[in-house]
């Protein structure tokens, strides 16, 4: 035969092309006609492209020893009667290597029976590498000029060249393409190969295959590198022309940046490993080789009939089933929102500009508003069946931690056998003004008293912990650990010294810095005394759960819950873990690199109790990725069944918002109403969920870049689910059980109340 072989590599190099001469001289060894044009340069990933407007110039290659980057390039080829071999080279792509050797070379060695496009230096299995790669390019550009083609990739596993391992695998190749010339396939422009460079592949079966469909699931295939502020070109120019020099400004449309190419291939290695067999990675994994079919075209997908298609009148935004405003006023999670309202049906809704200020209200459609609970008009909540928010008015019988207690305080002497008496911490919730009341405020908490009585004369690390926390305090601010009565009366004359400095400090200012200061995060004990520092609760501290291969840091887990109505309670499957900054040191015990124990709670180090991920980012861009995981990628543990936790917390979810129904006083769920909540849990060192908050408005961004799809798939199920229950938007679920409860894209729905609310 004769056979044009091109390739996306370019000419022989150990580097970068290290296989096309192995091919090329067994396709010689077994007395076929080989013509070669190759790239000059590497030219992968580049598909079936040409260089429009770019001339495609010539050089000329010598081929050296076999495995030796020992070849010569040429600016002429040989003349007649000089001696040696030479192939043709190409500033361009595979493809135009392709056009060039069938239409303008070796038109004496007779007509071109096939066209080899190959070795690749690597794998071209699956969609995302087979879309993109130019070794099928060139070989899809001699389907298209009517020649049967041949895409060929050797599927390495270590960069070591072993010249045994790469003859075997030429010698396969070679017989494989021998076998379809005689049998090619009815319909098949193409056969895409792929031989994987393992000891004794010749003796593995070849296997003809699919090709896996898959996608990139981790976002985007390009990371940003540091750009240059201004182009030197241009700065030249400045100077010749006497400008001063530019400045950045905050005017400009879009941030100037550069980015570099860099897909996460993890993507490709998982879609592979969770496929069944048949498809050509699968093949590809268990060593053998791949032979896949193709046509050259992009194929059909038979979803509709041939034929006309009819299509429908224009929308007009007065065909819109309701009118929604997004403006959560979060640029982490707005867009994430704006995607999942895209989800939902075609011409359903009308979105308004989310600078809109003010919007009149309909009777005709239900005016759907997403932004901050300051923003909702909860006047209208309350006496406008149309308009639908995302927050109820009142629901502090949750969201503070003192209301909380009390709610569960309050069930649980109806309900003796609640879950919440089991995955609740005991919580003694009390009043205080100034710390020299605090033995008034903690007369009746007998467990506190007693609990310091047992802890009398012993050791700081063999005493009981209790962890203090602010009824109305967030992202983890004034929590403290104690074991003592004189440690707790300790932390509150510390809050008071404090607070008695800063308004020292603010009687002594001027009064211009307080709007500058009005948006600035207090720290985890300034700033917190007043409404905030007034009611407390103190919890047995729990030993939690530690997993070595995550460092041992203390965990929690994170819930979003999602309450839609009056009352229906969904839970999200997919959790999150958030981590400590530091290694987990019991209370009490010294630091690795202290000598002894310590009584001085002043010195604890809180950043390894505390798991809260704005703590450990300043500025609440950068959360580091090791400190927020997917609960369900936690790696295996004896002391804990992830499954049975899920339950428990969906089950205990249920019972806990059952609880605050109970309490209308402060829990009032809106039939036009919903609202998402972050539910906190931690677990001990059995594995035992036990929750410690309810957060409204959680803060999303502290889910971090990376781990963005658990948000964007939650708002997904949250505009599902509200689409049915509050805007009449029905089938938008999937139904199925789990966790306790019907699911729906992820959304388990733990609980259903009729509260009698219309």
């Amino acid at each position: 035969m004769h056979i044009l072989v091109v390739n996306d590599d370019g000419p022989p190099s150990n580097q970068s092309s290290p296989y096309v001469h192995s091919l090329i001289s067994t396709l010689q060894s077994h007395s076929h006609t080989v013509s070669v044009v190759l790239p000059h340069t590497q030219r992968s990933w580049i598909g079936k492209a040409h260089f429009v407007g770019q001339i495609a110039k010539l050089s000329y290659y010598r081929p050296g020893t076999l495995h030796k980057d020992d070849g010569t390039v040429h600016t002429h080829p040989l003349q007649t009667g000089e001696s040696g071999k030479e192939w043709i080279l190409v500033d361009g792509t595979p493809a135009t290597c392709t056009q060039l050797g069938l239409h303008h070379f070796f038109q004496d060695r007779g007509p071109i029976d096939l066209v080899i496009s190959g070795p690749n230096y690597g794998r071209n299995s699956t969609a995302l590498f087979c879309l993109s790669s130019g070794t099928i390019g060139g070989a899809m550009e001699a389907a298209v000029c009517g020649k049967k083609a041949i895409a060929l990739s050797y599927a390495f596993y270590s960069r070591h060249h072993d010249p045994e391992i790469i003859a075997g695998a030429s010698r396969l190749a070679v017989r494989v393409l021998e076998h379809l010339m005689k049998s090619w396939g009815n319909d098949v422009d193409l056969y895409s190969i792929n031989v994987p460079l393992i000891k004794g592949v010749e003796n593995n079966r070849v296997m003809i295959t699919t090709c896996l469909m898959n996608t990139w699931t981790s976002g985007s295939s390009f990371k940003e590198v540091e750009a240059e502020s201004i182009d030197p070109d241009e700065r030249e120019r400045e100077i010749r022309e006497q400008k001063p020099e530019s400045k950045n400004t905050d005017t400009a449309r879009f941030k100037h940046r550069n980015f570099k190419w860099a897909p996460n291939f993890a993507d490709v290695q998982k879609s592979v490993q969770d496929s069944g067999p048949g498809n050509d990675g699968w093949t590809i994994n268990e060593g053998m080789t791949s032979v896949t079919p193709m046509k050259a075209k992009f194929a059909e997908a038979q979803a509709h009939p041939l034929g006309e298609l009819k299509l429908s009148s224009p929308p007009s935004s007065n065909a819109a089933r309701f009118v929604v405003h997004v403006a959560y006023e979060d640029a982490y999670v707005n867009p994430l929102i704006l995607s999942a309202l895209s989800k939902l049906p075609a011409n359903t809704y009308q979105l308004l500009p989310s600078s809109l200020a003010d919007f009149r209200l309909s009777s005709e459609r239900p005016y759907l508003q997403i932004t901050s609970y300051e923003s909702l008009s909860h006047d209208a909540l309350l006496s406008n069946p149309s308009y639908i928010g995302n927050s109820y008015t009142i629901r502090k019988a949750l969201i503070r931690k003192h209301y909380l207690a009390n709610t569960v305080a309050s069930w649980l002497p109806k309900h003796p056998e609640s879950l919440l008496k089991k995955h609740v911490p005991l919580t003694i919730s009390f009043e205080l003004d100034y710390a020299e009341f605090l033995d008034d405020a903690l007369l009746e908490a007998w467990e506190l008293h007693e609990s310091w009585s047992r802890n009398e004369d012993k050791p700081s690390a063999e005493r009981e912990w209790w962890i203090l926390k602010p009824g109305m305090s967030d992202r983890g601010q004034g929590i403290r650990l104690f074991s003592t009565e004189m440690e707790l009366s300790g932390t509150f004359e510390e809050w008071e010294a404090e607070n008695r400095d800063e308004d020292d400090s603010n009687d002594d200012d001027d009064g211009n810095h307080e709007t500058e200061n009005a948006n600035q995060e207090p720290s985890a004990s300034a700033g917190l005394v007043t409404s905030q520092l007034r009611h407390f609760i103190a919890q047995p501290y729990i030993p939690p759960l530690l997993l070595p291969s995550c460092s041992n840091r203390k965990f929690h887990i994170r819930s979003y819950v999602l309450c839609v109505g009056a009352l229906s309670v969904y839970v999200y499957r997919d959790m999150l873990a958030l981590f400590a900054a530091e290694l987990y040191i019991p209370p009490g015990k010294p630091k690795p690199h202290s000598a002894s124990e310590t009584d001085d709670t002043s010195a604890i180090d809180m950043t390894c109790h505390l798991t809260n991920t704005c703590l450990q980012d300043a500025d609440g861009n950068n959360v580091n990725e090791s400190a927020v995981q997917r609960y369900w990628d936690l790696p295996d543990s004896d002391n804990v069944n992830y499954e049975e936790a899920f339950k428990i917390i969906c089950a205990t979810t249920a019972e806990l918002f059952r609880a605050a129904a109970a309490n209308p006083t402060s829990f009032q769920p809106l039939p036009n109403a919903f609202e998402v909540f972050g539910v906190d849990w931690l677990l001990d060192y059995q594995g035992r969920p036990w929750l410690l908050e309810v957060n409204a408005f959680p803060d999303f961004k502290q889910t971090g870049k990376g781990l963005s799809r658990v948000v964007e798939g939650f708002w997904e199920g949250v505009m599902n689910v509200v689409g049915e229950k509050l805007l009449g938007l029905h089938d938008m679920g999937k139904g199925g059980e789990g966790g306790g409860g019907k699911e729906r894209e992820g959304m388990y729905e733990v609980l259903d109340l009729d509260l009698g609310r219309r």
